[in-house]
């Protein structure tokens, strides 16, 4: 990367791979999420005549349950690195971890903090991930029972029902506040270029991921923007 530093340089924080599965992973939960309305209750079953029938929704809600477990083995295959790093960063818990969520509501609520340095992912992101993943399970085992019910005992399909639903909620509710972190918020927004194109502003990534960049500065990957020579127009 080149040493000249611009306002407006970026640093690439995920691989392409990792851009993919989030489009694919949200876009399927939120079609999963509506092709499903109308099974729930009959408030929406004017949704059915737009997915072609009730048949067509179920086989709709079929496919995008297919495409919403495929994001791991994409990661997988494309970018094992990455989907290590992720899984190692979700289990390592240390004192800024917990540091990091006094900073975080002082951040969230716009009175004035300090940022508390940070590896790739911050313990914010990390209960995300953790919650999502629960979410994710709960809703693939649950709705695996619910497709393939003459395999499963009747009071476990009855219980999927019951665990599709709490998954589901519970995801709403996640994902909601991960969207108003990612897109709204003032301090967090400027990261959202990460999930479209990979890269973000990189006084951006320096201030909420330092111990991260600080790395990435001694590997030659990106530059030093406290470098006197290189502050001009930083």
């Amino acid at each position: 990367m080149s040493n000249q530093t611009k306002p407006d340089v970026k640093v690439r924080r995920f691989p392409k791979a990792f851009v993919w599965a989030h489009a694919i992973n949200g876009i399927s939960f939120f079609a999963l999420y509506i092709t499903a309305l109308p099974m729930y209750t009959e408030f929406f079953d004017w949704l059915y005549p737009v997915f072609g029938g009730p048949a067509n929704a179920r086989l709709l809600h079929r496919i995008f349950a297919v495409t919403f477990i495929t994001p791991t083995f994409i990661l997988l295959i494309f970018s094992p690195k990455f989907l290590m790093l992720w899984l190692k960063e979700l289990i390592t818990w240390k004192k800024r971890d917990l540091e990091f969520f006094g900073s975080f509501v002082k951040e969230l609520f716009g009175f004035k903090f300090k940022h508390i340095k940070q590896t790739f992912f911050n313990a914010g992101e990390k209960i995300n991930s953790i919650l999502q993943m629960f979410c994710a399970i709960l809703v693939i085992c649950s709705g695996f029972t619910m497709w393939f019910p003459e395999y499963f005992p009747r009071a476990l399909v009855q219980w999927g029902y019951l665990f599709h639903n709490v998954g589901f909620a519970l995801g709403i509710a996640v994902i909601v506040g991960h969207i108003y972190l990612s897109v709204i918020h003032k301090n967090s927004r400027p990261g959202y270029s990460g999930v479209i194109t990979g890269e973000v502003p990189a006084r951006w990534a320096k201030d909420h991921y330092q111990e991260w960049y600080e790395e990435e500065v001694k590997k030659g990957n990106f530059p030093e923007l406290d470098d006197p020579k290189h502050k001009k127009g930083a």
